[in-house]
């Protein structure tokens, strides 16, 4: 009995490395909810999945080593890193997860009474101002819409690069008033901020791609975890943590 009961313990442990282990790099914005459902998906199918989130230029290194798949925060993301390290993206599988629309993220309580992008134009208003991690041009394009962006531009504050820069500097300084950012990010704050919707007509929109890198050897599981991704209950997962 004890010998079978160890033949089938070690035919459980290979089956599990045959499996393989996924390596997921990106950007902090969609890894809550890729890390909610790896954590699922790992459990499910006996496979460890890591996902590695945060700057690019802190785990790009790495990435290029062992990556199985790689993130974006907007699609331009994915593609600057096509465009930085040639043929390491496998454009021929790479997938859409979902969209994010964007909002007014203000001070719990909204105590300036922002509640359209007009205020944000206000004398006296200081706005959050990150120039990167999906957010490259946002608010130049929203504001565009409503012939705001001189106005805005003037209240915006020095820019940042990051998002983790952006929520540190939101936690620390109380005097930024609001952020214009995808709508996520309220729940990443919780208790440090509120949102103000901003119009469907006037809102942008910006996808959550993923792909395949060149250099997997777990491909079949990568393309698994990806679909699982886009079931109802992956759905249910991205829209929990903000997602459209």
């Amino acid at each position: 009995m004890k010998f079978i009961f160890t033949c089938l313990s070690l035919f459980a442990a290979m089956s599990a490395m045959a499996n393989g282990t996924l390596n997921i790099y990106g950007p902090g914005g969609p890894s809550a909810p890729i890390s909610e459902a790896a954590e699922i998906f790992s459990a499910r199918k006996g496979v460890k999945i890591n996902v590695i989130f945060g700057p690019q230029q802190k785990w790009i290194n790495k990435a290029l080593e062992n990556a199985d798949l790689v993130y974006g925060g907007a699609e331009y993301m994915l593609t600057n890193i096509e465009l930085q390290h040639k043929g390491f993206i496998n454009r021929k599988e790479r997938y859409e997860l979902y969209p994010r629309k964007m909002s007014i993220l203000v001070r719990k309580g909204n105590p300036k009474n922002i509640r359209t992008l007009q205020d944000l134009a206000k004398p006296g208003i200081k706005i959050l101002d990150v120039n990167g991690a999906g957010q490259l041009g946002l608010w130049e394009d929203i504001a565009g819409k409503v012939g705001l962006i001189e106005s805005i531009q003037k209240n915006n504050s020095e820019p940042l690069s990051s998002n983790a820069e952006g929520v540190a500097a939101w936690k620390a300084d109380s005097s930024y008033d609001a952020w214009i950012n995808f709508s996520s990010w309220q729940k990443v704050l919780g208790n440090h901020a509120d949102k103000v919707e901003i119009p469907q007509a006037i809102n942008v929109i910006r996808g959550t791609p993923i792909a395949l890198t060149h250099i997997t050897k777990n491909p079949e599981l990568a393309k698994e975890f990806i679909a699982f991704m886009k079931t109802k209950e992956g759905k249910a997962i991205f829209r929990k943590h903000g997602w459209n």
